[in-house]
């Protein structure tokens, strides 16, 4: 047994012995293709392998495989630059959409199919009273707390009807806005797989567009109201002139001076309307000087002494010895201070005052004219209300006529061509006190 023994392991040795220089052989040509590979895979050059014949056949074999993976990898650093590429600009669309979106005036909401919140800009969140970071991807019942708007929403998604607008008036009450008028526009998003994606809400307000409707129904209703008196007693007395009801000379003379004083006061309403409206809309046009108020205000006192003669009215100028002048147009405060005035000697009865004082108001460094009267007063609940259009007092239109537009005109020339301040104070009985400023110097504006 120990001698079969020896003999195997004789064998087994001699086997070694030989086996070795071809072991030694093949792994010096697998360190020889691998470096080879490795010289392919950073140079990208495929340089022919030249390896003895019994290894030839391996190491084509490994070439072609490694062919096939390079040509492989570069199809695979193709499409990822690709991809690279088609994000790049996804994101860059995404961001300039989000700017849009941010940018707009108006409110806007987009939901998706299962009636959460994907986009929203700040104009919603501020108006819905959410946090645009925090609300995404949840419910809009969770995240908007108006009650009809989700509903508008869900109802708009149930019916699915893709490339059809949804327009519906809503009132919203806002934290800082107060109570508002939006038009809420509900469009379905389309989508290629469930047909519908989700939907966007836009929300525009048209508070001011509803306030300014309701401005010119009102000034349309009561113009015309305003028009219609004074054209209905021309149109009487020319049918009476007509018909020869005035017999005599001077009949026909009452009948001419009641017409000339209607038509006198249709051009009056007309120019006082022509005037606002072009305040209103900037376009009026504005002469600044150097005016001097006290100059004015004696113009004025000339020209309506003889109305106020007849009723024995006393009408005065008081002004210091101070220079009392600001940039103004002189036309124009010229017609404050004669609406002022002319105001005063109506509403003031037989024997009464009406005096302009003119001061300077240093603190506001502004010019301030003082129009008082005697006369009849205005009411406690009016004085809000006297300057606004066509408002007369109801118990006071017997004593004298007027377009109403007057005080309205006079607020504009005051207020918004010359940035001053006009107020009133007054007691019923013990006469009324108009006083505005104007500023020294003109800063801008209209």
């Amino acid at each position: 047994m120990a001698r079969e023994g020896v003999a195997v392991a004789l064998h087994i040795g001699v086997a070694a012995l030989a086996i070795a220089p071809l072991v030694w052989l093949m792994r010096r040509e697998l360190d020889r293709l691998s470096a080879h590979f490795q010289q392919v895979a950073e140079t990208g050059k495929q340089e022919p392998y030249r390896a003895p014949g019994w290894m030839r056949t391996l190491g084509e074999s490994l070439l072609n495989v490694s062919e096939k993976w390079s040509e492989r990898c570069e199809q695979l650093k193709t499409r990822l630059r690709e991809v690279e590429i088609r994000l790049r600009v996804a994101e860059a669309e995404r961001a300039h959409y989000e700017a849009i979106l941010h940018s707009m005036h108006d409110a806007v909401i987009v939901t998706d199919s299962f009636n959460e919140l994907t986009i929203a800009n700040e104009h919603a969140a501020k108006l819905l009273g959410f946090d645009v970071n925090e609300a995404a991807h949840r419910p809009i019942d969770e995240v908007i707390r108006d009650e009809r708007l989700p509903s508008l929403i869900k109802s708009v998604i149930s019916a699915g009807v893709v490339n059809k607008e949804k327009h519906v008036e809503h009132v919203i009450e806002a934290p800082d806005h107060g109570r508002a008028s939006y038009d809420v526009t509900l469009a379905c998003l389309p989508d290629a797989q469930s047909g519908v994606g989700g939907v966007v809400t836009i929300l525009r307000d048209v508070t001011r567009e509803k306030e300014i409707s309701q401005l010119k129904s009102d000034f349309v209703s009561k113009a015309s109201h305003e028009l219609r008196t004074p054209l209905s007693s021309i149109n009487a007395y020319v049918e009476m002139l007509l018909d020869s009801e005035a017999q005599d000379e001077a009949s026909r003379q009452e009948f001419y001076q009641v017409i000339k004083s209607e038509l006198d006061r249709v051009n009056r309403l007309i120019d006082n309307m022509l005037n606002i409206s072009r305040i209103e809309a900037g376009i009026h046009s504005v002469e600044r000087t150097e005016v001097d108020f006290v100059q004015v205000c004696n113009a004025v006192v000339e020209t309506m002494m003889p109305q106020a003669a007849q009723k024995n009215i006393k009408l005065s100028v008081k002004s210091g010895p101070l220079v009392y002048t600001a940039q103004a147009d002189r036309d124009m405060m010229h017609q404050v201070v004669m609406n002022l005035v002319s105001n005063g000697i109506k509403y003031t009865p037989e024997g009464g005052r009406v005096t302009i004082t003119v001061e300077n108001d240093d603190a506001s460094r502004s010019v301030m004219v003082t129009v008082a009267d005697t006369g009849l007063g205005i009411p406690p609940d009016a004085l809000n209300k006297v300057f606004d259009k066509f408002y007369r007092i109801e118990s006071y239109k017997r004593v004298a006529k007027g377009t109403g537009l007057g005080l309205n005109l006079v607020k504009h020339i005051v207020e918004t061509v010359h940035h001053g301040r006009i107020t009133v104070t007054s007691e019923v009985g013990m006469g009324s006190r108009f006083c505005f400023t104007i500023p020294y110097e003109y800063e801008g504006g209209v």
